[in-house]
């Protein structure tokens, strides 16, 4: 399957042979289970030890000739700690239960719980990253996942000559304007105040994915309006995080490179 190789301008320049990569079949269980055993939740809790580091002296006892019993004394059977002592009395408070100032809690939540553990078989994970990039050339995928498109005529993959990559962020900008026409409402990054109350809740802020560029490994780009990854660290989660077929450009020397790592 051949592709065309366009310049900044929008105009073709070449054509380019697409690797086998790109020919995957489409499996969008595989994706989603190598998402979910990627997914990382920030583990949260209290401290180990957090209200244990008292220095207590047990339960209570309410048994007549025992040392240390409050019997007959209608104090609850809770650990305690001393305060002050003298002789056999004491002024304790309830220390290291939860019921208690400054004690445990009950049910924290538990870190081990938290960790992901979920392994992927190295075949699996090669298969979903080929079946990821083959959705990105799919122009009915890319329809379907972006609803706001509705039924536009577009034609893909997009593939850019590898000198983008020495432009400044605002000739990029108005060359890719020219090159994705309607889709570049939602190739640019945007970001929002959100309308409901999740905005005093730490979640003030919305933002788009926008699209994502890949480029090859000697190359670099840097914009705050793309995603942009490199063909060595790209992932299932760059190219189908929330469904397959997210808007992708890439570069011709990216192409080379997918050709060569994905045999």
């Amino acid at each position: 399957m051949k592709a065309n190789i366009l310049t900044i301008d929008g105009k073709k320049k070449s054509q380019i042979e697409l690797p086998k990569c790109f020919s995957e079949k489409i499996r969008p269980d595989l994706i989603q289970k190598i998402i979910e055993t990627k997914k990382i939740k920030q583990p949260y809790g209290p401290s180990l030890v957090a209200g244990n580091q008292s220095s207590i002296s047990g339960k209570i006892v309410h048994r007549r000739h025992v040392w240390k019993s409050q019997y007959g004394r209608g104090m609850s059977r809770i650990p305690r700690k001393a305060m002050s002592r003298k002789g056999s009395q004491f002024n304790w408070v309830g220390a290291e239960s939860p019921n208690a100032r400054g004690g445990r809690r009950a049910h924290p939540p538990k870190t081990i719980s938290m960790i992901n553990i979920n392994k992927t078989n190295k075949k699996e994970l090669g298969l979903a990253l080929r079946s990821a990039l083959s959705a990105t050339i799919i122009p009915s995928l890319i329809l379907k996942r972006y609803g706001t498109l509705k039924e536009l005529k577009i034609q893909m993959p997009i593939i850019l000559e590898s000198n983008i990559t020495s432009l400044k962020s605002k000739q990029l900008l108005s060359g890719l304007k020219l090159i994705l026409e309607d889709l570049f409402k939602i190739a640019v990054k945007k970001k929002s105040i959100r309308a409901g109350i999740g905005k005093l809740r730490g979640r003030k802020y919305k933002k788009t994915a926008g699209a994502l560029i890949v480029i090859g490994n000697k190359e670099k780009l840097k914009s705050s309006y793309f995603d942009i990854v490199n063909v060595n660290q790209l992932s299932v989660l760059d190219l189908a995080n929330g469904g397959v077929g997210r808007l992708t450009i890439y570069t011709e020397e990216a192409i080379k490179d997918l050709g060569e790592k994905l045999k």
